[in-house]
């Protein structure tokens, strides 16, 4: 078992020295905004987000991802929002006519944070990265954002956890140093996001700044980081007063000539609860997930998916990844001037 433990690491772990991608968030669906620093602000209140991904809890060491992201508006008085946001508290006799009469908000800005951790056996990645985004209406019914985002990453590999077995534990790759090996860059990210009250149209690049991450003075061995691209699309439409669906998008390249395809599917009822599902095809790790979710008050929701791998040569052992996510929301407040919606 051990042996078999060793042979998945190396696995990865040869991956992730060619190239270091973005994680994987099944839920990414429900927060955009940790893939398009261009979504900074585009609600009408203070959105947060807690997720943690539990992936492969069969292996040991296998990959567990957790972030942490808040972003607001400035300068945003119009409550209108986009067709992913919650719905304004409240009661409106126009019911889904109001989507016929969205208008875009008026001119704004939004300002963020995310923080990450990505932690997969021996190697520990973490990043902090503050955003920003201006909001400019194109017409009467959708609006523009463009948004960056700046900040840190580092990468961390405690020989101390290497489990060497027979091999030579003076691994070139990492050197002959014991403890924990750190290693410290900047990272930048860009987007635009299109959207109006019943679709949206993203692209976004991060890790725009390639470079590379290297424990030994040798210049073929370290991880290499490459930019992520991202494209992202979907479309909001009512099945009835109260079922709202909204079939989704994704796909994410990054170097050397790695992509992955996502398609989801989500029904909501009114705004107090969603069901949802996705598939995605991928160079390294394809599968599908079953999701859902719940809002609980109208501050706080929970969701929650699994996926199981479906890839041929690890699907044995690449099964059940949990993803929890907690929202917190903060100043959705409702008013005569943007009645609730469906």
């Amino acid at each position: 078992m051990k042996k078999l433990f060793l042979i998945t690491g190396t696995f990865f772990c040869s991956a992730a020295l060619l190239a270091q991608a973005k994680p994987f968030y099944t839920q990414y669906i429900l927060n955009n905004y940790i893939l398009n620093p261009a979504v900074t602000g585009i609600e009408n209140y203070t959105d947060i987000k807690l997720s943690n991904r539990n992936q492969w809890t069969g292996i040991n060491g296998a990959p567990v991802t957790t972030y942490f992201s808040a972003h607001a508006p400035i300068g945003k008085e119009d409550l209108r929002t986009s067709a992913t946001s919650f719905e304004i508290p409240g009661s409106d006799p126009r019911g889904t006519r109001l989507w016929q009469e969205y208008t875009p908000p008026d001119p704004h800005h939004g300002i963020g944070i995310t923080a990450m951790n990505d932690k997969a056996g021996y190697i520990n990645r973490w990043s902090v990265n503050g955003t920003y985004a201006y909001h400019k209406p194109l017409s009467v019914k959708t609006t523009l954002s463009a948004g960056f985002s700046g900040g840190i990453t580092s990468v961390n590999l405690d020989r101390t956890k290497i489990e060497w077995g027979s091999l030579d534990p003076n691994d070139p790759a990492i050197g002959i140093s014991s403890g924990e090996l750190k290693k410290l860059k900047p990272e930048l990210g860009a987007g635009l996001w299109l959207y109006s009250a019943q679709y949206f149209v993203g692209v976004s690049v991060l890790n725009i700044v390639p470079g590379k991450a290297k424990f030994v003075t040798d210049d073929k061995y370290g991880t290499f980081y490459t930019p992520n691209y991202f494209l992202t699309a979907g479309y909001r439409f009512s099945l009835t007063d109260e079922i709202m669906a909204m079939p989704s998008v994704m796909m994410q390249y990054w170097k050397p000539q790695l992509a992955g395809y996502h398609a989801n599917l989500k029904l909501q009822y009114l705004d107090k609860l969603w069901v949802g599902g996705s598939y995605r095809v991928s160079d390294l790790i394809s599968g599908y997930s079953a999701m859902a979710g719940i809002n609980v008050s109208n501050t706080f929701n929970i969701s929650y998916a699994y996926e199981n791998a479906t890839t041929s040569r690890l699907r044995n052992y690449t099964r059940n990844t949990h993803e929890i996510m907690l929202g917190f929301i903060i100043g959705n407040k409702y008013s005569q001037a943007c009645p609730r919606c469906y």
